[in-house]
């Protein structure tokens, strides 16, 4: 069985990841920024990690010492217009979601290179494929994020090491109700906000995401990317599908 270092474990998508893998007989090695909250997980290894932390992240590698597959979950969401978000949020969420799984895959990678073998799986979304009105700091996050991972796919390769990235959709982790809402007294994109439900969808588990992360994991060659449910198959096809003239979604959106 391999050792996992999953970062974010600490609830939603994270914290079922931890406990599907330890399920499976693998060496689990939970990280949060606040280790006190994976107390009650049956795991192996209980590690303070902040991804925006170099120090912090170096400290959990050497705790962890022998890494075969890390798994990139911590992230955030917001709901903003891009006309008045915060650039403070947007350069937050890319430092967590996005320049948090390269700083850990830095981490890693010289050791699992020099071994000839090595996972990076990082947890993305459908929205790594496309946007979403309101949630466009997250998006481009994940974005970014699907661009790092196929060009650490590329030049990990020929050392050994598999890259993969999973993409849900609508996750039933409590997540999106967690978000900062960035929304003036009567501000003009109060009803495109309340019409982000009609985009949402049908929603899998953060048990269903785990499952696939696992079986990922246990893939001997795992597909780059790996939608997560029929809804996100559904979409991303569609995606694909449709013609780059104009904004995919719009006319999906009566505001």
């Amino acid at each position: 069985m391999s050792s996992v270092l999953i970062t974010g474990a600490s609830k939603g998508i994270g914290r079922a990841i931890a406990i599907e893998l330890s399920d499976r007989g693998h060496r689990v090695i939970a990280t949060a920024r606040r280790p006190e909250t994976l107390a009650d997980l049956p795991v192996d290894q209980r590690l303070r990690l902040d991804v925006t932390d170099q120090e912090s992240v170096d400290q959990a590698i050497q705790d962890a010492r022998d890494i075969d597959v890390v798994v990139s979950n911590a992230g955030e969401t917001v709901r903003a217009p891009l006309e008045s978000v915060p650039l403070s949020e947007v350069e937050r969420l890319f430092q967590l979601n996005t320049l948090g799984a390269l700083r850990v895959a830095q981490g890693v990678l010289p050791a699992m290179r020099e071994r000839g073998a090595g996972r990076l799986v990082f947890v993305s979304s459908i929205q790594g494929r496309l946007v979403l009105p309101m949630v466009g700091p997250y998006g481009a996050s994940k974005w970014a994020l699907e661009a790092l991972a196929e060009t650490l796919a590329i030049e990990t390769g020929h050392f050994g090491i598999k890259v993969s990235v999973v993409q849900p959709g609508v996750v039933s982790s409590g997540g999106a109700q967690r978000a900062k809402v960035f929304l003036k007294e009567n501000d003009p994109y109060t009803p495109l906000y309340e019409a982000l439900d009609v985009l949402r969808g049908e929603s899998v588990t953060p048990e269903e995401v785990a499952a696939a992360v696992a079986d990922t994991i246990e893939q001997p060659e795992p597909p780059l990317r790996v939608p997560v449910g029929a809804p996100a198959k559904r979409v991303l096809q569609a995606r694909k599908d449709a013609p780059e003239s104009e904004p995919f979604l719009m006319a999906e959106i009566n505001w």
